[in-house]
């Protein structure tokens, strides 16, 4: 699909990812760039407009979507790391907000809009998924599942999507260097460099970024034996 001359609504869009996103939109000469954001004062960079969207709201869902009624990209990336909630102890709020924010608000976000998208041509959805889609993560049980149902939600999304034209895309990466990865000396990629492959992947058609080496390692071993 053609990024030039588009309308894209990001959200999560004042920092990390999804600010690399919103940028990346402008650089490939998208015409306006929406950055949904639960603090709309908190958004500085020139080129954006900011929206007010709190994904784990109804109200300020459906509210985004009828300021932003023009556009034909939406990117869900506001995401939670959940970490507070430890495997076999502890409160279950961290991961019930992950899969609030992760899982439910990029799921709302797609509801609200679709019908926006196959108003103005089809367009595309892109959701920000993980390397942790594929892999239980004992370190952060709840934001691995989190990532898990969303990538089952993005694979119902495409098949929903596809009949009005949509192009829905999955995003998956490891670590990328944010403030939600700041916790790990693990090799990271850049938030640039995930943004830059994704509006590859729009202008290419294709239905799924594998962002870095171990996203790819891991899906290209999806189908082996589980181990013990």
């Amino acid at each position: 699909m053609e990024i030039k001359g588009s309308v894209a609504l990001v959200t999560g869009a004042n920092r990390g990812i999804g600010r690399a996103f919103a940028r990346a939109l402008i650089d490939h000469g998208a015409k306006k760039v929406y950055a949904g954001v639960r603090d709309p004062a908190g958004v500085s960079d020139p080129g954006v407009v900011p929206v007010r969207l709190d994904v784990t709201d109804e109200e300020s869902v459906a509210s985004a979507a009828f300021i932003a009624s023009d556009v034909s990209i939406v990117v869900n990336n506001a995401g939670v790391g959940g970490a507070s909630t430890k495997l076999l102890e502890g409160a279950f709020d961290g991961a019930r907000q992950a899969m609030e924010v992760n899982y439910f608000g990029t799921w709302a976000v797609a509801r609200a809009f679709a019908p926006v998208l196959a108003r103005n041509g089809g367009g595309a959805l892109v959701n920000m998924l993980s390397v942790a889609s594929w892999v239980g993560q004992p370190e952060f049980p709840g934001y691995a599942a989190s990532k898990a149902a969303q990538w089952s939600l993005t694979d119902a999304l495409r098949k929903a999507l596809r009949a009005q034209g949509t192009l829905v895309v999955g995003v998956h990466a490891g670590f990328v260097d944010t403030d939600l990865s700041a916790w790990t000396d693990a090799p990271k990629i850049s938030a640039g460099t995930v943004a830059e492959l994704t509006m590859d992947a729009l202008l290419r058609d294709q239905a799924e970024v594998l962002a870095d080496e171990q996203s790819r390692s891991v899906k290209a071993a999806l189908s082996e034996p589980v181990r013990r």
